[in-house]
């Protein structure tokens, strides 16, 4: 189903998010989305090689979970295909039935296990959204007529509520609404107060936003992010809860706790939220309970 359905009933959206492994043996990944994603989300995002880090592609694993009974949202970034691989995939998602899409520009490949591999960049996360409203009008992206039904999805992006930039994120959202984006996933959030005063001049879009969830798993992993991942902050006052207690955080506990608190902060002024477990899946259902979802 695609996720614009579910907006238009007025449904708050719930989404996970699934890295596909390093290699091609998938029973975990499954196993993990059967018994705590499935019948608890309405949609499983794929990443594509997260962070430049060469992985089992994508589309394969959206094909994969869709035959599980998943409804897989398929993650694309443009910066190992150009624009003719990419135009190329989606048809290939069109045909195993998958409607919904995140369209990502990707990190560079620099970043990555495979830093010599030369980056592509052919379109960005802009571009990407306008060559699929192409396709969907029944052209490819020069002009030239597409055979049969052209395809339809759901069009999704990413934005940074918490950046310090924020009227940079905002053109940039706007640019995105433009070209096609029909709802948009948040980075992480760790700070409520900043994700609201996003959300009351993001609403002049009138496209639906779901609040980006990491689980901090950690005092270093949430350090980690402070000191390397550009528009994502987490408090001190966080931090502190994270170290308070080892054992309980070492559980997930605290995890679980911030995560679903944040959750139930936010949801006024948003349309859903989007769980990044990054290997944490079994803490999902938690999160949900302890949020009222």
């Amino acid at each position: 189903m695609k996720l614009t359905e579910l907006f238009q009933r007025g449904e708050f959206v719930v989404t996970a998010e699934v890295g596909p492994p390093k290699g091609f043996h998938i029973d975990h990944l499954l196993h993990e989305a059967d018994e705590y994603l499935k019948g608890r989300v309405h949609a499983v995002n794929v990443t594509d090689n997260q962070s430049s880090v060469m992985r089992l592609g994508s589309l394969a694993t959206c094909k994969a979970l869709k035959d599980r009974g998943l409804n897989p949202i398929f993650q694309m970034t443009c910066r190992d295909r150009n624009r003719i691989a990419l135009q190329s995939d989606i048809l290939s998602a069109a045909l195993f039935g998958i409607e919904n899409l995140l369209c990502l520009t990707g990190d560079h490949t620099t970043l990555g296990d495979n830093p010599q591999a030369k980056p592509v960049f052919d379109l960005d996360s802009v571009s990407l959204l306008h060559m699929v409203k192409k396709l969907e009008s029944g052209e490819d992206l020069a002009g030239n007529p597409l055979e049969g039904d052209a395809p339809k999805f759901s069009k999704g992006a990413v934005v940074s509520p918490c950046s310090d930039s924020v009227d940079v994120q905002l053109a940039k959202m706007e640019a995105k609404v433009k070209a096609g984006a029909e709802y948009f996933q948040t980075q992480a959030v760790y700070e409520p107060e900043k994700f609201i005063k996003f959300m009351e001049k993001a609403k002049q879009f009138g496209v639906p936003v779901q609040l980006g969830i990491v689980i901090p798993k950690n005092a270093g992993m949430a350090k980690y992010m402070n000191a390397n991942v550009a528009g994502i902050s987490v408090p001190d006052s966080m931090i502190e809860e994270l170290q308070k207690d080892k054992e309980k955080t070492k559980a997930g506990i605290t995890g679980i706790e911030i995560s679903a608190r944040i959750i139930k902060e936010c949801r006024p002024y948003c349309q859903g939220v989007h769980i990044m477990a990054m290997g944490w899946e079994s803490k999902v259902p938690d999160i949900l309970a302890q949020a009222g979802i």
